[in-house]
């Protein structure tokens, strides 16, 4: 197997992995000060207990998000030297900012979190919480600036790589406008996408496992409003992500044309041109198989206007193509899975006014059936994204193939592969394990005060 591919691999598996963690981490932390918030407003004890037991939960994801994403950074020094070297100077500044400011302020008010609770006041310990989700919102920004600078790089030069002796050895980008570089035209779109993303993930994975108690007859009432809260704020994000998703698409729309197209299944630039609901792209016959579609509504939903021309792939040479069938089957899921997720919040939040969640099994089965759901979506927005990009690793500027090291063997990639996939195996199994343990020693172990 060549190198490329191995490499190419390698980083699905590692950040595939990672990526499972950091959307928890938002949407975990904003449920807990959102609790603590509840807390100080009404004094009630039951919030502080919601914000004691879900700290636990949280505690567990951070540390294996944090273990999972130290790997990534090594493998753009080694199997990605061609690469580092020509976008080194944009990234240096972002992913610096990330670690030195972002990480260290999550990571500095999250020691109050764990260890501060009956030491510093309420209002302190409720501010710690703020901002431990303001250090994770931010670390999810520079992150975000990194990667949306390679899908829509702007505020920059190419210039030489010269050797000792004054030859030109390759090519490099230089940083010339760090805020060009910084709000480059995907950043904002994709920064709100990917945190409101989180935000359903973590109230999802709240919701579901309330939903456990409740299946159990454990902890009814901590059950109860733990779910409330977080079909609250599933709702709101979700509908908020429809919004952001719309926003998102037409920038790629503008900024991406060909990534659109393969996300669509549009193979002729047309007027009028329809979103596509369900199909097949067929590379072979240049057309969507199975299609059933809406006509004029992808050009009305990006210009507000159905003769807005959208382009179709086959104005592009079939080797800037991307991989039609993932791109657009991790696209459509994803969206499919973000309409269950306005209408699962509207049944509970419904049955929850009705009083009649305590004894709705099937919800509450349905409900804990929803709870990777989320995270299984932001996987497959991220696959479109990254997917959709091929054949660049910067748009227009660096194609993949060229980005790889040269002196690193395929051998020594799958070597690699092999001993992160049980590592990974293990930090998966691990955590499941730990926080299988916390659901079922649950809140009665913190000694709720009733």
């Amino acid at each position: 197997m060549e190198a490329v591919l191995l490499a190419r691999l390698q980083f699905v598996l590692t950040i595939s992995f990672h990526y499972i963690f950091p959307p928890l981490t938002f949407g975990v932390s904003l449920l807990i000060a959102i609790f603590l918030g509840m807390n100080l407003k009404t004094g009630k004890q039951l919030y502080d207990d919601m914000a004691k037991f879900w700290t636990k939960i949280f505690l567990i994801i951070f540390t294996v998000g944090v273990a999972s994403g130290i790997v990534m950074e090594f493998q753009f020094g080694t199997n990605w030297e061609a690469y580092s070297r020509f976008v080194g100077d944009i990234f240096g500044a972002p992913l610096a900012i990330e670690g030195v400011f972002a990480f260290f302020l999550e990571s500095t008010f999250l020691g109050v979190l764990i260890f501060g609770r009956n030491k510093v006041s309420k209002k302190f310990y409720f501010f710690s919480a703020l901002m431990v989700v303001l250090g994770s919102t931010m670390s999810a920004f520079w992150i975000i600036v990194a990667n949306s600078w390679q899908q829509t790089p702007a505020g920059y030069q190419i210039v030489d790589v010269l050797d000792s002796a004054g030859n030109i050895i390759g090519k490099r980008a230089e940083l010339i406008d760090f805020f060009a570089a910084v709000f480059n035209p995907s950043t904002l779109p994709r920064f709100f996408h990917a945190v409101v993303g989180g935000w359903i993930a973590g109230s999802f994975l709240i919701a579901a496992l309330s939903s456990w108690y409740l299946l159990k007859k454990r902890n009814i009432e901590f059950a109860k409003n733990s779910l409330k809260i977080a079909l609250i704020v599933a709702l709101f994000s979700s509908l908020t992500q429809v919004m952001i998703g719309h926003w998102h698409a037409v920038v790629v729309a503008k900024h991406q044309p060909v990534k659109l197209a393969a996300m669509e299944g549009l193979f002729e630039t047309q007027k009028n041109a329809p979103l596509s609901l369900i199909g097949i792209p067929n590379a072979e016959t240049k057309q969507l198989d199975y299609e059933i579609s809406i006509p004029g509504l992808l050009s009305f939903l990006i210009d507000f206007d159905t003769d807005y021309e959208v382009k179709g792939l086959n104005d592009y040479d079939e080797s800037l193509h991307p991989p039609l069938f993932l791109t657009f089957t991790s696209y459509h899921i994803m969206v499919g899975l973000g309409m269950l997720f306005i209408l699962f919040p509207l049944i509970g939040l419904y049955l929850i006014w009705k009083n009649k969640i305590e004894n709705s099994d099937l919800f509450n089965k349905l409900m804990l059936s929803m709870l990777i759901l989320p995270t299984m979506a932001n996987q497959l927005g991220w696959m479109a994204a990254e997917v959709g990009r091929q054949p660049w690793v910067v748009q227009g500027e660096l194609k993949t193939a060229d980005a790889i090291s040269k002196v690193v063997s395929s051998g020594e990639i799958l070597t690699s592969i092999i001993i992160f996939g049980i590592l990974y195996l293990f930090l998966g199994i691990l955590f499941v394990y730990l926080v299988a343990k916390k659901v079922r020693k649950g809140p009665e172990a913190l000694i709720i005060t009733k």
